[in-house]
């Protein structure tokens, strides 16, 4: 298959992804797998919180470019808060982690978490601001339980979760993370808000130097992505800092192309337009990788040269051009083996052949709400009332 522009392209990319969404959430519940074969055959069976707030925001896209009727997506997004609102295990309005897809309960002892809360309290935001209605009121009141100020440790900073076996999980988030978007709507957007001192709280560390571009970084290239998936960063300026966080995550992703492109030697698959690294599966089992290291030399042995086509695509908004290409390349000589109803598989390995069986639900959401705010700004302007300013 060929596409004779970018937007085409992007076109089929963006509604194979929304096809994860709406044809592999439960059919009652509403609530969307963690990850699903490939090939279409088979979805998981618990879901994951953080794919649910992805799945709200895709109902919205998918409204808004006819891929499902607006009256069929209204529905779904309202099925799946009302499933938020009445059913789902929580705890201070936080959710857990993994929850059974029927039933909402909490799955696998996992924790009731702050950025997968977060997550998916954005996603029915973006859907009750699209759908209005009782999508907006079910949007509004599952937003208004969650008690920030309850997860705060002795620092003033958000804690990662808590558990009913050992109650607050020991770690915070008090360095560069993909939690700086949730921290900021924990300040200024949220019902029931933490103290301004949170926001600068947490350190603005550690910073990267790599391939002429300094930035604040974490290796995989999602906690760049996340937080920028539903806010418009690009005007904003952190007052402790002076970073940009928009800017910072452009440079982030050229670092991270030259830092495949420089790994070459060992991997040759690795090439200008084969690159893209964050946390995946891979044929050792699913991994948080990324790059470049924090210590320049300090490469993570676990790298393979396995490509993850989200990395890329969730920088589209970033480096338009760069990103773009990478994905052609990888459809245009991979297609056939990588690129199935729910757009690319979640990993691959150019060099060994070896290619990932599932795509994951918030890999596939990263896809599909950068690529679209890349062609519309969709998901940004349905966000525009919580934008960083």
């Amino acid at each position: 298959m060929s596409f004779p522009s970018d937007d085409a392209f992007l076109e089929d990319v963006e509604r194979r992804a929304f096809r994860y969404f709406f044809d592999t959430a439960h059919p009652h519940s509403g609530l969307i797998p963690d990850r699903a074969k490939a090939d279409g055959s088979k979805p998981g069976g618990m879901a994951s919180i953080a794919a649910v707030g992805f799945g709200l925001t895709a109902l919205a896209i998918g409204a808004e470019r006819g891929w499902e009727s607006q009256a069929e997506c209204r529905a779904c997004a309202e099925r799946v808060l009302r499933t938020l609102w009445r059913d789902v295990e929580h705890e201070h309005g936080f959710f857990f982690h993994f929850v059974d897809m029927r039933t909402g309960v909490r799955a696998w002892n996992c924790e009731a978490s702050s950025i997968d809360t977060a997550l998916a309290v954005f996603g029915a935001l973006s859907a009750g601001r699209y759908f209005g209605g009782a999508v907006a009121e079910l949007a509004q009141a599952i937003e208004a339980r969650v008690d920030w100020p309850w997860l705060l440790d002795e620092a003033g900073r958000i804690r990662h979760g808590w558990t009913p076996e050992k109650g607050m999980m020991p770690w915070s988030w008090d360095q560069f993370s993909e939690h700086f978007g949730m921290t900021w709507f924990a300040v200024h957007g949220a019902t029931r808000r933490v103290p301004a001192a949170t926001w600068t709280a947490w350190r603005r560390e550690p910073w990267v130097d790599y391939a002429g571009e300094r930035f604040l970084h974490h290796a995989p290239l999602f906690v760049h992505q996340f937080p920028a998936a539903w806010m418009d960063w690009r005007a904003f300026q952190d007052e402790v800092s002076g970073v940009n966080f928009f800017a910072n995550a452009c440079a982030a992703t050229r670092a991270q192309k030259q830092f495949c492109f420089d790994l070459r030697g060992q991997f040759p698959g690795y090439e200008e337009n084969v690159w893209g690294l964050t946390s995946s599966d891979g044929a050792a089992g699913y991994i948080d990788w990324g790059g470049p290291p924090v210590k320049a030399g300090n490469v993570d042995p676990r790298i393979d040269g396995t490509v993850v086509p989200c990395a890329v695509a969730g920088s589209l908004p970033f480096v338009p051009q760069d990103c773009l290409a990478a994905l052609r390349e990888m459809h245009a000589r991979w297609g056939e083996r990588i690129y199935g109803p729910y757009g690319f598989a979640d990993a691959f390995n150019p060099q060994t052949g070896w290619v990932g069986t599932d795509v994951i639900g918030i890999d596939q959401g990263i896809t599909l709400l950068m690529a679209e705010n890349l062609r519309s700004e969709l998901v940004w302007r349905l966000m525009e009332p919580w934008r960083p300013v």
